[in-house]
């Protein structure tokens, strides 16, 4: 595979996760998401374009080629493989490991990957519930229903949360919410949509709907 530079990697990474939910991606959206201006993300799409990692088309917006989404899995299996052991071995905190991935991710070598993957033991999903590609590309996928929509007095496993910016991560961690929690929601109120839920042996606690709505669990 051909190396690309660091600033090629996070742009086929961030066209990535926004074509997952609008499709076709526009220039402003990517401006906005890597925090750039729109001039800039032209420049870079007609060089993806000449790489073929993108179909695009000025003011049609863009798409990544199907080279350019095996590169995007195999910088986020990097990713999400240096989380993992970042949390798991060097026992960061969930909240710290996303920026220092950020780094490790543009560590090219495969060989260095497969074998990290092989010495976590194959993880299939990362600290904040993301799964991992594996070597081939493959996601698997969970069942998974955001915490709002669980029936009350149901148990039910954290599995995953959207929003991994470090405050929302400081939170959880506050509430003692994380991947693997268990816990049920025992009450909505409905003057804000707020939850009071009970996680094991902890007092109940009440939290956001905002919060709520970040949160995706599987029933136990």
């Amino acid at each position: 595979m051909l190396n690309y530079s660091t600033s090629e990697e996070n742009y086929i990474k961030a066209i990535f996760h926004l074509q997952q939910e609008d499709g076709t991606v526009t220039t402003n959206e990517l401006a906005a998401e890597l925090k750039t201006k729109p001039a800039s993300v032209t420049d870079m799409m007609k060089k993806l374009k000449t790489k073929k990692l993108v179909h695009y088309e000025a003011y049609h917006g863009f798409r990544l080629s199907n080279e350019g989404k095996k590169l995007a899995l195999i910088i986020i299996r990097r990713h999400r493989l240096w989380e993992f052991f970042l949390a798991e071995k060097l026992k960061f905190s969930w909240e710290e490991v996303h920026a220092v991935a950020e780094d490790l991710e543009h560590v090219s070598s495969k060989k260095l990957i497969d074998k990290l993957d092989e010495f976590l033991g194959f993880p299939r999903f990362d600290p904040h519930g993301d799964p991992i590609p594996d070597a081939n590309g493959r996601i698997e996928t969970s069942k998974q229903v955001c915490l709002t929509e669980l029936p009350l007095n149901k148990t039910a496993i954290v599995c995953h949360v959207s929003d991994q910016s470090s405050e929302m991560l400081e939170v959880l961690g506050h509430k003692n919410i994380m991947i693997g929690t268990r816990l049920e929601v025992k009450k909505r109120f409905d003057f804000d949509n707020s939850l009071e839920i009970k996680t094991g042996k902890q007092a109940a606690t009440t939290i956001s709907d905002q919060l709520a709505r970040n949160i995706y669990v599987k029933t136990a």
